[in-house]
C-alpha cells in the first residue's frame, strides 16, 4: 500500500467518510477572482472576518513554513432521526450540523490522530498544522482539488455519493504526497436548490447574495434583522437547509456513520424556553452546542422572530379554517 492511500485508509478508520490529497499551492484563480469579487460587492455582509487574512486563505501554504500536501476529509452529518413529522412551527428549527456534538473538537481530535499516525507509520521528519473552518482556509477549494467532489449551483461542496451534508477539515503538512485527481462536475443544472431558498438569495447570475440568507441572518449577523426579511425566516431558529435538502443527491445520500454523537432534542427548540432563559441556564444547556457562540441575546432574538411568525402562521391557519368552514356552510345551503 502506498503512503497516500495508508493515510486516507487511516482518515477513514478514525471516522471520516471521504479523504483526499492535493498540494498547498494557490487556490485556483478562478476561486480567488470570485471571492475578491463577492468580497467587493458587499455580499458577505457583516462577515468582517472574511475579509482578514486574505493571502493566507488563497494559499495555505503560509499557514505553515514548508507546506507540501493537504490531506482533506470530509465527515457526512445527515441525520436519519429526524421527520417532517417532528417539523412543528411553533417550535425553533435548528439546522443539523448543530444536533450534534462540536463538531470542531471532534475533527480537530481525529486530524491530530491522523498526524500521529503518519509520524509513527511514514515519517517524523514532518511538521502539519490542523485545520477546521475557524482557520482562514479556502476549504472547498481544496477539497475540489484533493477530489471530494464539487460545487453546485448553491455553492455547496457536492459528494456524488454523501450529498452536501460534510463537515470538512484539513491537515497541512511538509510531507510530500501525490495529488488526487479532481472529480468531474456532476452538478445537474436541475435549479432546485436556488428555487428552495425561502429568501431567494441567490441572484440571476447564481451569486450568493449572504444578506439575504437565513443561516447568515440567523448564526453571523449580530444586529437587528429587519422585518421585510424576519418574515420569511418562519421557525428557522438557528440556520437553514433548504437548498441543501433539495439537491438530488442530497435525498439519496445515507445517513451518518454515527461517530458523531447526534441530540435529537436540538433539532427542535421550546422558543419560550429560550426567551425566558438566564445566562446560568444557557451556560449549561449550550456550553458544548455550536449554539454557544451567538450568545443568548441573539437566541433571544431569533426566537422572539420565530414565535412572532409562528403567530402569524396561526392566524392564517384560523382564516383559512373560517374560510372553509363558510364555503361548506355556503354549499351546503345550496343542496
Amino acid at each position: 500500500m502506498t503512503r497516500s492511500n495508508a493515510i486516507k485508509q487511516k482518515a477513514l478508520e478514525l471516522g471520516f467518510d471521504i479523504a483526499g490529497i492535493t498540494d498547498a499551492s494557490l487556490i485556483d484563480v478562478e476561486h480567488i477572482e470570485h471571492l475578491k469579487r463577492w468580497l467587493a460587492d458587499g455580499y458577505a455582509g457583516g462577515m468582517a472576518y472574511l475579509h482578514k487574512n486574505f493571502e493566507k486563505r488563497v494559499n495555505p501554504s503560509q499557514l505553515l513554513d514548508g507546506a507540501k500536501s493537504i490531506i482533506c476529509v470530509g465527515l457526512n452529518y445527515k441525520s436519519d432521526q429526524i421527520s417532517e413529522a417532528e417539523d412543528d412551527v411553533t417550535a425553533g428549527r435548528v439546522a443539523s450540523y448543530a444536533c450534534y456534538q462540536d463538531y470542531h473538537l471532534f475533527i480537530k481530535e481525529k486530524l491530530n490522530a491522523l498526524a500521529d499516525f503518519i509520524t509513527k507509520n511514514i515519517t517524523s521528519y514532518c511538521k502539519y498544522k490542523v485545520c477546521v473552518d475557524s482557520v482562514p482556509l479556502a476549504e472547498r477549494a481544496l477539497a475540489v482539488r484533493a477530489g471530494l467532489g464539487f460545487i453546485a449551483k448553491n455553492h455547496m461542496l457536492t459528494h456524488p455519493i454523501f450529498g452536501q451534508q460534510l463537515l470538512l477539515g484539513e491537515l497541512i503538512t511538509t510531507l510530500e504526497l501525490p495529488s488526487d485527481k479532481a472529480l468531474a462536475n456532476e452538478c445537474s443544472g436541475c435549479g432546485q436548490c436556488i428555487r428552495a431558498c425561502p429568501m431567494g438569495a441567490f441572484l440571476a447570475d447564481g451569486t450568493l447574495d449572504a444578506r439575504r440568507c437565513i443561516s447568515y441572518l440567523t448564526i453571523e449577523h449580530k444586529d437587528v434583522i429587519s422585518q421585510g426579511l424576519t418574515e420569511k425566516i418562519g421557525n428557522r431558529f438557528f440556520g437553514c437547509e433548504e437548498c441543501v435538502l433539495a439537491c438530488r443527491r442530497q435525498k439519496h445520500a445515507p445517513a451518518a456513520n454515527g461517530r458523531l454523537e447526534f441530540y435529537k432534542d436540538m433539532y427542535s427548540i421550546d422558543l419560550h424556553r429560550i426567551v425566558e432563559m438566564d445566562e446560568k441556564i444557557f451556560e449549561k444547556d449550550f456550553a458544548n452546542s455550536p449554539l454557544y457562540r451567538l450568545g443568548l441575546d441573539r437566541l433571544k432574538r431569533n426566537a422572539i422572530i420565530c414565535l412572532k411568525n409562528s403567530v402569524n402562521v396561526g392566524k392564517m391557519q384560523d382564516q383559512f379554517e373560517q374560510e372553509s368552514q363558510k364555503t361548506i356552510h355556503n354549499t351546503t345551503q345550496r343542496m
